[in-house]
């Protein structure tokens, strides 16, 4: 029997057509991945090509010298940046009705590793640890620039989820307005707080935990899960237990504990469904409203193994196949290892 589930983060209705339901382990994709050389010549990512990219605005070194090799993660402006830091933000009108301004922002690359070979689920955590402090970082930095209201931060992996370059990296962008899904889940959150009182992201991860089903792991500051009315089969998120509003606000021992879940929860992927491509996005509070208590930030990571069609396209709705519970199931079962074994 087909079940509706309400998404409480967003309100959204998702159809779970449990008649065409996968098994878990029927989702494993079916792309190849070439073997990856630890350096090429070709990309402008990797250490020792430094001068292929605009200069830096941020990295972790050691004792080299800015826009040389010798950096652990590497910050720098996109060079086909959606949005640029210059420009009037001043709203001008086309024939008295249509409104446009500068895209004025900030559009920047997080460059993980220095090794063309590693992705997040194949690093260690440290080295994980080394590109969150990278995004709270630069997080921290440009939102004090008074034109920005929001930060998103996210990941784009294979060629199914948007990526051109697969030397592992991350993306940040300020924008000059607050996004509409933004807007819709701050409000979601700030009226079940004008209705109980509580914080919603603090009482969707209290229920997951309660219910235990969907959690597929945890440690001292973290949970991971796949929400109750998942979008996609898979799809995951990771709440800090301490909610609040901005992922600014992380500390460092945090920090740690992130990378630690971020870990394992993209290698269950990795080894459960053969390296899927896959998004995923910090949500977090517009700059304005990162003090409110009515919001928790969290990473929520989306495999890209279904493909939206003509129901979803005209309803906004999504069909997924297959039970959070049962996707569950399937990923708390794959061993992750202490180590990394890399070539």
């Amino acid at each position: 029997m087909p079940e509706l589930r309400q998404d409480p983060a967003s309100r959204e209705w998702i159809v779970f057509s449990t008649e065409r339901a996968k098994r878990p382990d029927q989702f494993r994709t079916v792309t190849v991945r070439e073997p990856r050389p630890a350096y090429s010549e070709s990309c402008p990512f990797c250490g020792g090509n430094e001068s292929q990219t605009p200069p830096e605005k941020f990295a972790f070194r050691a004792d080299s010298k800015p826009n040389g090799p010798g950096w652990v993660v590497r910050v720098v402006p996109n060079k086909f940046a959606a949005l640029v830091p210059r420009g009037d933000l001043t709203r001008r009108h086309e024939s008295g009705f249509f409104r446009k301004a500068d895209g004025v922002g900030h559009h920047e690359v997080i460059i993980e590793t220095p090794r063309h070979d590693l992705d997040l689920a194949t690093m260690e955590a440290d080295q994980i640890e080394h590109v969150i402090l990278a995004y709270r970082q630069r997080y921290n930095q440009l939102k004090k620039d008074p034109r920005v209201e929001a930060v998103i931060i996210f990941r784009n992996h294979g060629k199914g989820a948007g990526t051109s370059l697969i030397h592992a990296h991350s993306q940040l962008i300020a924008t000059p307005v607050v996004p509409n899904l933004i807007r819709e889940r701050f409000e979601a959150a700030s009226n079940y707080y004008d209705d109980t009182g509580r914080c919603l992201h603090a009482e969707i991860l209290e229920k997951e935990l309660e219910v235990g089903s969907r959690v597929v792991d945890e440690n001292d500051a973290f949970a991971a899960f796949h929400p109750f009315a998942s979008h996609q089969p898979f799809e995951t998120w990771i709440m800090p237990k301490a909610v609040r509003a901005s992922f600014g606000s992380i500390r460092d021992d945090e920090c740690r504990h992130f990378a630690s879940i971020l870990r394992r929860a993209l290698y269950r992927l990795h080894e459960g469904l053969d390296d899927p491509d896959f998004n995923y996005v910090i949500h977090t509070a517009s700059v304005r409203d990162e003090n409110q208590p009515y919001y928790g930030w969290h990473l929520q990571i989306v495999p890209r193994i279904m493909t939206p069609a003509g129901f979803e396209i005209g309803s906004g709705m999504t069909i997924n196949t297959s039970l959070p519970e049962q996707t569950a199931a399937y990923i708390r079962e794959i061993e992750v290892p202490e180590a990394i074994a890399v070539q």
